[in-house]
């Protein structure tokens, strides 16, 4: 399929150090992102359909890199359906499991434990909610484990591993595990802060996980004194999460910025949990950094789509030729008082959510169900088959 978007006003590419690219058009062919800029008339004349951005911006499609998935679109800890595609609606286009730990009844042992992780696995490999993709089957580290199961977890395709929950008590005895998961070619995350295992920065440094979940607190955080230490002394990234604390949140954001760290500066939800389920979570994280922290708008949104494809090795997140086909386009809410997405988000105000594509297919145009109207007309302006994508 071959999807044109044109009539942009601002595209952000993902990458925060060149966050802008000079160009008003993208081109999306069986997938992948076929050129950006530089279309011609027979270009939009070749395409299945043509939306209008009307000046809107564009942006890659958001990447919540923690959400409690457990099958299919379901959650029981909020007894919900269809949560996966209602953030779809929210602009996110990928999602990347926090382990399937609400699985009710998920099992303690070596072999079920594995069997959880593959199963999950397997279960989105070809179900995408929405049209969202989801990275599903991330391992819980846990006691029993040994180098050789992550071996064979990694031959069948599972490579996210998730320390925190378990019967581990003590945080140290996850050293070994997690240089297991690594050196199998396991992305790694952390639990931090409270909870059944509270994990600080001294705990973390041992670790040298890739990813430090909810850094801000999940939903309580650990000792300021141990964000600078973490960012120093460590490679691993940091991400602030809407389920947690935001004050510790802005200044992870403002420590990350001053040591040159925001490569590192990953933005997820840590949803569904106790906090509910938020569909506009990553938007509300964004308005919070780019109106609170002194962050630009268009920095923030790179810190929820290109900085959390590198370090979780995905074709997502940049507005690049040969990327990933999902974008979002964004723009002013109506009512608000500034004119354009980025100028919104500075001022505090949630963007709205015009339209999402993803894997080069429109998903919808023209509204979200989940946030304010855009104040540009967003729309198809040509279909060449039969489907309506209202």
């Amino acid at each position: 399929m071959k999807t044109a978007i044109a009539n942009i006003g601002t595209i952000v590419t993902g990458n925060w150090r060149e966050p802008f690219a000079k160009a008003d058009a993208i081109l999306m062919s069986d997938g992948r992102i076929a050129s950006v800029g530089n279309l011609r008339a027979a270009d939009f004349a070749a395409s299945d359909v043509v939306i209008d951005a009307e000046g809107a911006t564009v942006i890659p499609g958001l990447i919540d890199s923690q959400v409690h998935n457990t099958f299919g679109d379901y959650t029981p800890r909020q007894k919900a359906v269809g949560f996966l595609e209602s953030y779809v609606h929210g602009g996110v286009t990928t999602a990347i499991s926090a382990s399937e730990v609400h699985v009710p009844g998920r099992p303690h042992d070596p072999a079920g434990i594995k069997a959880l992780a593959l199963a999950a696995q397997r279960c989105f490999q070809n179900y995408r909610p929405g049209g969202m993709r989801v990275w599903a089957g991330s391992v819980i580290l846990d006691a029993g484990l040994v180098e050789a199961d992550f071996k064979e977890l990694a031959a069948a395709g599972v490579w996210l591993a998730k320390a925190g929950f378990g019967r581990i008590k003590n945080p140290y005895d996850y050293v070994p595990l997690i240089q297991w998961a690594k050196s199998a070619g396991f992305v790694t995350t952390v639990h931090t802060g409270g909870g059944s295992v509270p994990i600080t920065g001294d705990h973390l440094l041992a670790m040298q996980p890739h990813v430090s979940f909810h850094i801000n607190g999940g939903p309580t955080a650990m000792p300021d004194r141990d964000y600078e230490r973490v960012i120093l002394e460590s490679d691993t990234a940091l991400q602030i999460c809407t389920a947690g604390n935001v004050r510790t949140a802005l200044l992870c954001a403002r420590l990350a910025r001053q040591h040159d760290a925001f490569d590192r500066l990953l933005i997820a939800t840590d949803t569904p949990t106790g906090f509910g389920i938020l569909p506009v979570g990553m938007l509300f994280t964004i308005t919070h950094l780019a109106s609170l922290a002194g962050v630009p708008a268009e920095q923030a949104i790179c810190a929820a789509t290109g900085n959390n494809a590198r370090v979780y090795r995905l074709n997502s997140g940049v507005i690049a030729e040969g990327r990933d086909a999902d974008v979002a386009i964004i723009d002013a809410p109506v009512g608000g008082s500034r004119s354009t997405a980025l100028e919104s988000l500075g001022h505090g105000d949630i963007a709205a959510v015009a339209a999402v594509v993803t894997d080069g297919i429109p998903r919808f145009v023209g509204r979200s169900r989940n946030t304010p109207a855009p104040q540009r007309r967003v729309r198809v302006a040509e279909c060449r088959i039969a489907q309506n994508f209202s």
